[in-house]
């Protein structure tokens, strides 16, 4: 696997809390020395590269334009598959199911940490977004502080799931319960679908329940990760 690019001064600094060994290089444009002196100590002190840079060549060093004004080379985040013998038992589980774009990615990470969530599982599925530079920018920080794990097999994961929470997956339909008539009595795992296409109809089937956010004016539908904030904080706050 190549090396990753983490950009933006929030994700960087998770980085370096959360697994700074795996920083490779560091570098940094002259307007951003006040934030990078305690990581560049870091760098120096294993001999490892960090530079600052003029910004037309920071972008190329990022590989973007939004870097910033910092930007590390890292080791790969290796994501393991999700073990049906031993599944998470946490107090909520977010599942993705398909989400594709990594923007959508970072920013329901970040709404997940926010709302204390340690734990998510990633539908590996043709096109499915997984962690990337992208999605680290967009969630500034809150990938590191998320444990992820991703199934080729998501059915299966869930009913594996089943013991320990109530699967719930999101949707529009007429069948579709009410967010507030979900009963609470237990964690929960709830399962977000594709931006075109929502939740597939296997993992819908391999569900227990399935919830919609109602809508209150005529837009009757949000970005998924508008809905995962949404749904995060009723949820968070109740379980």
């Amino acid at each position: 696997m190549d090396n990753e690019i983490i950009c933006g001064a929030n994700a960087v600094g998770a980085l370096f809390r959360v697994r700074g060994a795996d920083v490779l290089r560091l570098f940094y444009t002259q307007a951003a020395r006040p934030i990078v002196g305690t990581w560049c100590a870091e760098m120096a002190r294993s001999k490892r590269v960090y530079r600052e840079l003029p910004e037309e060549e920071m972008v190329k060093a990022a590989g973007t334009q939004h870097h910033g004004g910092v930007a590390a080379v890292v080791k790969p985040r290796f994501v393991p598959i999700f073990d049906k013998a031993a599944p998470p038992q946490s107090h909520f589980l977010l599942v993705l199911d398909g989400i594709s774009n990594p923007h959508n990615l970072g920013a329901i990470a970040r709404s997940a940490v926010f709302f204390g969530v340690k734990e998510m599982l990633i539908h590996e599925v043709p096109h499915a977004a997984l962690p990337s530079d992208a999605a680290y920018r967009t969630a500034e920080g809150a990938m590191e502080h998320l444990t992820i794990r991703r199934s080729r097999d998501l059915p299966a994961c869930l009913k594996a799931l089943t013991p320990y929470y109530r699967t719930v997956a999101t949707g529009l339909s007429a069948s579709a319960m009410r967010l507030a008539e979900l009963p609470r009595d237990r964690p929960v795992a709830l399962v977000l679908g594709n931006e075109e296409f929502g939740v597939s109809p296997a993992v819908k089937a391999a569900c227990r329940r399935e919830v919609r956010v109602e809508p209150l004016g005529p837009v009757q539908s949000l970005n998924v990760a508008q809905a995962a904030a949404v749904l995060l904080h009723a949820l968070t706050g109740i379980i």
